[in-house]
């Protein structure tokens, strides 16, 4: 938790940006009935059945400071479409020395997946433009892609969509309407104020522990 406070707070440097990522499920939902008809002054009203029409992947990227967005859509997420996101990802960074990349966890979340689907120099280079800062584990609010999806869930993604081709299209579109006000993400929640707000887990751990 430290280190990323520490990483969220230092001063801006577009040679080394902060960026934060992660990958969510979106399932495709469709109508059993029709809406009805929505009406000046009221709400649309929609049936409460509903039919599941599969899943897609969204992967994400956010660079707080600036508001620099970067979204694709995937039938999958595998090693694959991260690599595939990761690429696209460095591109739109030509002339960062290094890319401060904040992620979770996950097993494909690493720089092995390049070399999977990517010949061993261009692997090797594409893992070069990066720095990866993982998440504790339980503590995904750490990244604020979180924050970005939580508007996306608002913008688009709380209505039924079902298709993935709809689905792509209406979330991609708000994602660029973002970039390009250059919404960015505040972050309040400093390295001082997690030590006061924590102090009792500090106690707690320095109490058991003797030099």
């Amino acid at each position: 938790m430290e280190h990323l406070l520490e990483l969220y707070a230092r001063p801006y440097d577009p040679r080394y940006p902060v960026v934060c990522f992660d990958e969510r499920p979106c399932f495709l939902i469709g109508e059993v009935m029709e809406p009805l008809p929505g009406k000046v002054g009221q709400v649309a009203k929609e049936h409460y059945a509903y039919e599941k029409k599969g899943a897609c992947s969204l992967l994400a990227a956010i660079e707080p400071r600036t508001g620099n967005r970067l979204a694709q859509v995937h039938t999958r997420r595998t090693k694959r479409e991260y690599t595939l996101f990761f690429q696209a990802l460095a591109a739109r960074y030509p002339d960062a020395v290094k890319i401060h990349l904040v992620q979770d966890n996950l097993n494909t979340h690493n720089a092995s997946s390049f070399y999977e689907y990517l010949p061993a120099e261009d692997a090797f280079a594409l893992a070069q433009r990066f720095e990866f800062h993982y998440t504790p584990k339980s503590a995904s609010w750490l990244n604020m892609i979180e924050i970005e999806f939580s508007a996306l869930a608002r913008g688009c993604l709380h209505q039924r969509i079902p298709t993935q081709d709809q689905l792509e299209q209406e979330v991609l579109a708000l994602v660029q309407e973002r970039h390009d006000q250059r919404i960015r993400i505040h972050w309040q929640f400093s390295l001082e104020a997690a030590r006061d707000k924590f102090q009792r887990y500090y106690v707690k751990i320095q109490a058991g522990k003797t030099l």
